[in-house]
């Protein structure tokens, strides 16, 4: 099948929301071996409405629908593809008993409109919304396959999890399973990344590979089809493995897994208890460890220290910053171990550097050190990072994150 997402909303042209809707769809659809060629976006407008139905039919089987199901005069999809399409609607029993239990639970009067949501497309496979009013449906027409969702992500992403996906399944030739892996890398650019699998990407049939950049993290999202999933799976490992002899060593995890959670399985496996100091991150890495389920077992506390007063009430020593200035390799390591020292913990971090806009020290913006002690020994690097500030501030950051991934290398 190829694919274009169709979302309806003045809203979504006026830029008051973003079409999260497109994005979560197209990800979803490259799980299953669907392409999204187009994503189209149209005001709520029965006119232009049916023009980009009618040019997604002239390149796309599979029309994806989000948005305008609701009660309100604004809210024409199903109208409007009905007409298209030269089919009633009808009512649904299930949906119009959800909208009345929810009525009748709340104890609010229910408005005339509220059954416009239970109206769906006659001959439609009806999804059900477990969390709103309005259902979606699937309708398949003439090999081409129409499906219709409501706009507000807590209804759709569910629906088309537990019902869309299933309907799309059985839409597809038997016999072909379709697997996906996704590998995550940190400290390699897409651009080299890409260079260095050049001859891999030129040459993918089967699998597919598709590499991703965002949030200074690269990924590869390998896709294989095959009659089987072990057969499936058996392609993404041969062809995992030949990219892992080249660019292996930035390999960090699978999916939907990212370098805080990576880090702190790291640390609960070796049982290990962590603090940080933070000048320039001023607590980010402390809110990447925290913001996971279970931090306070290892995560022991932090200190945010701007100011050169603060570095000397942790333990930094006037000669250290006399001498090397806050900005140095001296400085962090003196930070790692004091904060170690401090709280007691197996793990002492400390980031510091210079976040810009201006030089601080006589160093450019983008100096960064990130320090480590930890029962492995001590470390420190140094990094020359380009940005703003608010870049900076974050890769240092997640350079912390894989740093204490990688204290043996």
């Amino acid at each position: 099948m190829n694919a274009e997402i169709i979302g309806i909303g003045s809203e979504l042209l006026l830029g008051q929301i973003a079409n999260t809707n497109a994005q979560f769809i197209s990800t979803r659809l490259a799980d299953l071996g669907i392409n999204v060629f187009y994503h189209t976006a149209v005001g709520d407008n029965s006119d232009r409405l049916k023009q980009v139905i009618e040019i997604a039919e002239s390149r796309a089987d599979l029309l994806i629908f989000t948005g305008g199901l609701g009660p309100t005069k604004d809210d024409l999809t199903k109208e409007t593809i009905a007409e298209t399409l030269n089919k009633k609607l009808v009512y649904n029993e299930e949906a119009m008993e959800t909208i009345q239990a929810y009525y009748t639970k709340t104890g609010a009067p229910m408005s005339e409109n509220n059954r416009k949501q239970a109206l769906v497309l006659e001959g439609a496979e009806v999804l059900r919304n477990d969390n709103g009013m309005a259902p979606g449906m699937a309708l398949t027409e003439n090999n081409r396959t129409y499906m219709l969702f409501p706009g507000p992500p807590k209804e759709l992403y569910p629906m088309f999890t537990n019902y869309a996906e299933p309907y799309l399944l059985s839409q597809m030739k038997q016999g072909d399973t379709i697997v996906s892996r996704v590998l995550r890398f940190f400290g390699i650019g897409e651009s080299r990344l890409e260079a260095d699998l050049e001859d891999l990407i030129d040459q993918q049939t089967n699998p597919t590979i598709a590499p991703l950049a965002g949030d200074w993290e690269v990924t590869l999202r390998l896709t294989a089809k095959s009659d089987s999933k072990a057969e499936a799976e058996k392609l993404i490992d041969e062809t995992e493995e030949k990219i892992k002899k080249r660019v292996g060593k930035f390999l960090y995890g699978y999916d939907q897994t990212s370098l805080a959670k990576e880090t702190f399985a790291t640390l609960e496996k070796r049982n290990w208890t962590i603090s940080s100091a933070e000048s320039l991150t001023g607590g980010l890495f402390s809110q990447q460890i925290t913001d996971l389920p279970g931090a306070s077992s290892l995560f022991y506390g932090g200190v945010v220290c701007y100011s050169n007063e603060v570095k000397r009430e942790i333990g930094v020593s006037n000669e250290t910053l006399e001498a090397y200035g806050a900005v140095s390799e001296e400085c962090a390591i003196e930070l790692a171990r004091s904060v170690r020292a401090r709280y007691n913990t197996d793990v002492g971090i400390s980031f510091t550097g210079v976040a810009g806009p201006d030089p601080s020290e006589g160093k450019e913006p983008g100096t960064v050190f990130v320090g480590v002690v930890s029962p492995l020994g001590e470390k420190v690097i140094s990094l020359h990072l380009a940005g703003n500030r608010d870049a900076i501030r974050k890769r240092t950051a997640k350079h912390g994150l894989n740093t204490l991934l990688n204290l043996e290398r």
